[in-house]
């Protein structure tokens, strides 16, 4: 099992999406399923962290499109 952070998050939701998947099936040994729940948890972090980088960039570009159109019209949001 890769312990290297994968590349993107679209990465890593895969890679999480086939370990859920694989454990699921219910045929691993007991020492495989906790070493796939360790990295299931790793990646799931992963994928947490980068959709709030995600979210706060948006957040950053909507006030930056408003600003302007606020300035325009005298308003505020």
């Amino acid at each position: 099992m890769s312990t290297d952070q994968p590349q993107g998050f679209e990465a890593a939701l895969s890679e999480l999406e086939q370990l859920a998947a694989a454990m699921e099936r219910g045929d691993m040994p007991l020492e495989r399923s906790l070493e796939a729940y360790q990295r299931g948890v790793a990646l799931a972090r992963t994928c947490q962290q980068q959709l709030e980088q995600a979210e706060q960039q948006v957040k950053v570009l909507e006030q930056d499109l408003l600003r302007p159109l606020e300035q325009a019209t005298g308003e505020r949001a």
